[in-house]
């Protein structure tokens, strides 16, 4: 009788009540939903409207700019036939400036994580001076590069002393010039990754390797490095993607021959109105990026991203 009862107590209306997972993941699809409605309204809709618009052909007898709907897949062979010069360029002036600022950033980092741990001022210190390029404009700062390189700037004299370059050399202008700004602004993406990374590591693993008798430089190579790869794919993600297309450098810093594919993009958008090509080049450096960055995260192997 008490288990007919207990059976029954609660149930009488014969609709059982839902389950706490069900309840959960409902309530999980209602926190999603405001971020799920906001990347369809912001991404998906202007995405899938770039597609359209690169697919355009000009009206026949209109005016500059004037554009109909078509399905003109050939403006992608023709904007690829014309500009895989700075599309390249792009790309390689993009990982240049990724390899440098980790070989700049993870120093850096390690700094700070590690060798000022248990310094919080110490520790602190060194993060503003990193977080500071921050607190100006990204034009300025680039701005501020282009005086730092400038033919009467005391960097080109130093190294016209030290003969690095011919004595009517100069960095303004030149591809060198571009890679440094890259570099130079997008250096704190690289390096706030692996500190937040490094900073999350336990200092019992490294005093595990010396008591297995490896060296500093071992316990580096077999305990700090690999267990900051997740940090390193971080930031070499986050300086690899807006370096590809930033247009910024190459116009402040560079010239004609340095031009990268923002750049193109910029002047078809907003120079000479031609919209399906600039267009058509805007999906072609984001899903050339998205493959990149799929093959690159497939070959780090590591699962555990910032």
């Amino acid at each position: 009788m008490s288990v007919v009862s207990a059976l029954g107590h609660g149930g009488g209306s014969g609709t059982p009540a839902p389950a706490p997972a069900r309840r959960a993941r409902g309530g999980a699809y209602l926190l999603l939903a405001p971020g799920l409605l906001y990347l369809g309204l912001f991404f998906v809709v202007p995405v899938f409207a770039l597609l359209v618009t690169s697919l355009y052909v000009p009206v026949p007898g209109g005016d500059v700019g004037q554009f109909q709907p078509a399905f003109e897949w050939q403006n992608y062979t023709r904007s690829l036939e014309t500009y895989w010069p700075q599309l390249v360029r792009s790309f390689s002036y993009a990982a240049i400036a990724t390899i440098l600022a980790f070989c700049i950033g993870y120093p850096m980092a390690y700094t700070i994580a590690v060798k000022a741990r248990g310094r919080p001022f110490l520790q602190a210190m060194l993060l503003v001076l990193v977080i500071a390029p921050f607190f100006t404009s990204f034009i300025l700062r680039t701005v501020a590069w282009k005086q730092i390189l400038a033919d009467e700037g005391f960097v080109v004299a130093a190294l016209k002393a030290l003969a690095v370059i011919p004595p009517d050399g100069r960095l303004t202008a030149t591809s060198v010039a571009v890679v440094a700004g890259l570099t130079y602004n997008f250096l704190p993406f690289m390096t706030l990754p692996i500190y937040a990374n490094l900073e999350r590591l336990d200092p019992r693993l490294i005093e595990a390797g010396a008591d297995l008798y490896a060296n500093g430089p071992t316990t580096f190579w077999r305990v700090t490095l690999p267990m900051s790869m997740p940090g390193v794919v971080s930031g070499t993600l986050l300086t690899f993607i807006p370096a590809s297309g930033d247009f910024v450098n190459s116009v402040l810093l560079g010239n004609n021959s340095t031009t990268m594919i923002g750049q193109v993009i910029d002047s078809r958008f907003f120079k000479v109105s031609d919209y399906p090509t600039a267009a058509a080049l805007s999906f072609v450096l984001m899903m050339a990026i998205l493959v990149l960055v799929a093959a690159y995260i497939r070959r780090a192997g590591t699962e555990e991203l910032l």
